[in-house]
């Protein structure tokens, strides 16, 4: 069996994919995957579910949603159930099973040890793996930002945005370090547009433009991101980004050099 959470939460086993239409229920099962194979506490779920306002009736109402989770989980010719009664609360037990969500950041850290060594391409390969698996943003929650749940639904899809930021950034890094330049800018340019106060994607963007013989388009990004952290928080680009415009106006940048490589 498969989970999947990098989107829309969806169990997969085979060719048959289901989803739980319930949210409550839905809650309970992804604060379980999130810590699959460790105990999550009454009070946990209790407050992902309900938060500070707990209905009177709220451990009765949880223990309706364990069993209904696994009654969906349970499937045929199963002889135990993943989910398991443990004190203080609850366990779901993984097993063989695969959950999306532990396995992004895996490739993540594999591409990550293969770009420090400067195998590019297969560090290249182990992004766009990663990248793959994500059908949306985390549990189908709130755009690029984190799950609307509590502390640890939340916290954890804010941890996972940010591992596939930084998965974008050094994916972005491999191509230019390729010579990829002109396979880059399209994805820069919607990775800009997606995340307008992250200055390293810009700088991305005008390397690529510029190696791509796209001078004058190099600079107007360097404007507009400079328009956009003036009006949104009166700051100015950062170093990086006036470094390279200065170099770019100055003809400094060689069209076919590698980026330097930044660390991580």
């Amino acid at each position: 069996m498969r989970y999947e959470m990098l989107g829309p939460l969806r169990i997969k086993d085979g060719n048959n994919c289901a989803s739980i239409n319930a949210r409550k229920v839905e809650i309970v099962l992804s604060v379980l995957l999130i810590r699959a194979d460790q105990v999550v506490s009454l009070e946990q779920l209790m407050m992902e579910i309900w938060g500070q306002d707990l209905p009177r009736r709220a451990t009765a109402g949880l223990h309706v949603y364990i069993s209904q989770l696994r009654k969906f989980l349970k499937l045929p010719g199963m002889t135990t159930n993943p989910v398991e009664t443990r004190a203080p609360g609850y366990v779901l037990r993984k097993g063989d099973d695969q959950i999306d969500a532990h396995v992004f950041p895996k490739l993540v850290d594999s591409g990550r040890a293969l770009l420090r060594d400067k195998r590019h391409c297969e560090a290249a390969s182990c992004f766009e793996q990663a990248l793959a698996l994500w059908r949306g943003p985390t549990l189908g929650h709130g755009g690029n930002g984190p799950a609307a749940g509590g502390p640890i639904i939340d916290g954890f899809a804010t941890w996972l945005t940010e591992i596939r930021l930084e998965c974008q950034e050094m994916l972005a890094e491999c191509q230019l370090q390729l010579g990829r330049h002109r396979e880059a800018v399209g994805m820069l340019f919607a990775l800009t547009a997606e995340n307008p106060m992250r200055e390293a994607f810009y700088r991305q963007l005008m390397l690529a433009l510029y190696r791509s013989e796209r001078q004058a388009d190099a600079l107007k990004v360097y404007q507009s991101v400079r328009k956009t952290l003036n009006d949104e928080l009166g700051l100015e680009p950062g170093r990086p980004l006036q470094d390279l415009q200065r170099a770019i106006l100055a003809g400094e940048v060689p069209l076919t050099a590698p980026l330097a490589m930044s660390a991580h």
